[in-house]
């Protein structure tokens, strides 16, 4: 019980009455403290526990918390915290060098019970594989769709690398220069990979080969600085990127053009100046692997979930998404993360709101840098 106590006093000479001002609470007029709020959206958010699975937990430990009520908190609670995903948004897009991605969720259509495709949009800001010492961190956008203006809209004031698939969505970014592209190793492997498991194609096999070798040099510099990084690309990956092309074009040659190793092939070569990017620049990464472990949470509520019942709820979503992202890549625990910074963000200046960033009111050391 958290009893608060609230003197009020008279003047004998004026006859007014003062007493001191009530707590600022996280929801207006809402009961619920950092703690149980903190609670709830860390087990929805980050150990993909449904409402409605929370609330009977509750009533198992005789506690009436109604599936509304916890849906409630969560709409109050991504309003109370706007400001300080908006300063998250502005620290990510800041970098020179963002990883881009973007997953399907269904969404609840409103009116017939039918569910349309939403997509949690990822950007992710980490540089500690060429040597940063700056934090990481991630944020979310959400939209209805997956139309090339909402990347669009997301990036309009960034300028510098953009690391991502191959979505056309992401085209029209690149053409005036602002931004430019970085591809992906992990898909073109992938997409080997695929061949391999499905056919045992020696050629699949040779491509897989070949890409482990240029993920093998990666390993060994993780964490150098970018001119190091550069250097030893230049030197060791160039020449083995060199022969691959070569051998890619040599075999596409000889095969149908519709089978499904010239498809992949055609995958990797239509992007070639793309995926070699890598090697005239020490800041980019081989793949785009940072945004896929970012939507890894996505995937794995989604499995829970079944669906988001709103677009509203997807963007709240996506708040969350970005705040206990940045703390876990920060190496802190989130939900003491987000319980601190539900204690103070109502009594907090705005002007100030970059102080409860998860790197700000953590000093910590970093978590490891993940390999590719």
């Amino acid at each position: 019980m958290i009893r608060t106590v609230r003197p009020k006093l008279s003047c004998a000479d004026c006859s007014q009455i003062v007493q001191a001002p009530a707590p600022n609470r996280v929801i207006d007029r809402g009961l619920a403290g950092p703690g149980l709020l903190a609670h709830v959206l860390v087990s929805k958010y980050a150990d993909h526990l449904p409402l409605y699975r929370q609330a009977e937990i509750y009533q198992r430990e005789g506690v009436e918390l109604d599936r509304s009520t916890l849906a409630d908190w969560v709409g109050g609670v991504s309003r109370t915290v706007q400001p300080l995903v908006e300063a998250l948004k502005k620290y990510v897009l800041a970098s020179e060098k963002l990883h881009g991605d973007d997953v399907p969720v269904p969404v609840l259509e409103p009116g017939n019970g039918k569910t349309k495709t939403g997509r949690p949009w990822t950007y992710v800001r980490d540089d500690r594989p060429a040597g940063s010492e700056e934090p990481a961190a991630v944020w979310f956008a959400y939209s209805p769709d997956r139309k090339g203006e909402r990347p669009a809209k997301h990036l309009e004031t960034y300028a510098g690398i953009l690391q991502a698939d191959g979505y056309a969505g992401f085209n029209k970014l690149y053409e005036t220069g602002r931004i430019v592209e970085a591809a992906c190793w992990a898909h073109v492997r992938r997409k080997f990979h695929d061949l391999y498991q499905a056919h045992r194609s020696p050629i699949a096999k040779e491509a897989l080969e070949r890409i482990a070798q240029l993920y093998g040099i990666e390993q060994e510099i993780r964490g150098r600085s970018p001119s190091e990084r550069k250097e030893a690309r230049l030197a060791r990956s160039r020449p083995l990127l060199e022969a691959m092309h070569a051998w890619w074009k040599a075999t596409l040659a000889k095969l149908s053009q519709k089978s499904d190793v010239a498809v992949a092939i055609r995958y990797a070569l239509e992007r070639w100046s793309a995926l070699l990017r890598y090697c005239e620049d020490g800041r980019i990464e081989m793949d785009n692997n940072a945004a896929e472990r970012a939507l890894r949470a996505v995937a794995l509520g989604r499995k829970n979930y079944l669906f988001a019942g709103s677009d509203a709820g997807g963007e709240r979503a996506a708040a969350f998404y970005s705040l206990l992202g940045s703390a876990k890549l920060n190496g802190i625990d989130p939900e003491a993360y987000l319980t601190s910074v539900l204690r103070r963000i109502a009594d907090h200046p705005i002007n100030r709101i970059t102080e409860l960033l998860p790197w700000n009111l953590f000093p910590s050391k970093p978590a490891a840098v993940e390999a590719a």
